[in-house]
């Protein structure tokens, strides 16, 4: 049986593709997902994907996530990355692996995005590569679960 893993998309990521380009990109977040379902069907594994720009919406959805007994998440938590406990604290409680992952290298950036507090309880960050920061996020995430971690 293949692998079920959740694409969690945070606030703003509705806008990729015209939300600073010069940041961000330009490629949009429907490519984002129609490359990942690709990688996905190499690697047999069966992607859900969900985008909200709510806090309470991200948390119902990492719950669902359980109910649903997916095996992992990708999960760009965009700003709420430095600032929601309550993510944390949900990711801790349904115990899902999941990888943090971010267009942009966070560490390079302003000073209050160097800190995440999803990252510690993460099976690790991604960041830096644009788009491709999913692809080697999932394939990281994959990889992880087959070997047992």
């Amino acid at each position: 049986m293949s692998e079920q893993l959740l694409v969690l998309q945070g606030p703003n990521l509705n806008l990729l593709g015209s939300r600073e380009p010069e940041t961000y990109g330009t490629t949009t977040l429907t490519q984002i997902q129609s490359g990942l379902d690709s990688l996905a069907s190499d690697l047999g594994v069966v992607l859900h994907h969900f985008q909200a720009n709510g806090e309470g919406a991200l948390i119902d959805r990492i719950h669902l996530a359980m109910d649903q007994g997916l095996d992992g998440i990708v999960f760009n938590p965009g700003g709420y990355t430095h600032t929601s406990v309550a993510l944390r604290d949900a990711l801790v409680g349904v115990a899902i692996p999941f990888v943090e992952v971010h267009l942009s290298n966070v560490h390079a950036r302003e000073s209050f995005r160097h800190r995440s507090l999803l990252a510690p309880v993460a099976v690790g960050q991604v960041c830096g590569f644009g788009a491709f920061s999913y692809t080697l996020g999932l394939q990281a995430l994959v990889q992880e679960l087959r070997a047992g971690g």
